[in-house]
């Protein structure tokens, strides 16, 4: 298991298309993929999950991941959160 900060720069948080886009890039591994808010963790893979965090621009989130791909599923969601989101 390898975990990972990042913080949401682009101005509506995680929320909505940036989500979708999120979820859709988590569910492309096999390892499970968590989202930590503070001290709440949710699957990354879960729309529903992930919105009710309720991540606004300038929030710190931890990126989890455990299984197979995990490295690639780190480094894959940090880079995306760091483009802010543009595919």
């Amino acid at each position: 298991m390898i975990s990972k900060e990042a913080v949401i720069n682009n101005q509506v948080g995680l929320h909505a298309r940036p989500a979708t886009f999120f979820i859709q890039r988590a569910n492309e591994f096999k390892s499970s993929v968590w989202i930590e808010k503070e001290d709440r963790r949710v699957n990354a893979k879960s729309l529903l999950g992930v919105l009710s965090l309720g991540i606004v621009k300038g929030t710190t989130v931890n990126i989890v991941a455990d299984g197979v791909d995990e490295k690639e599923a780190i480094n894959t969601l940090s880079e995306l959160i760091a483009s802010d989101f543009s595919e």
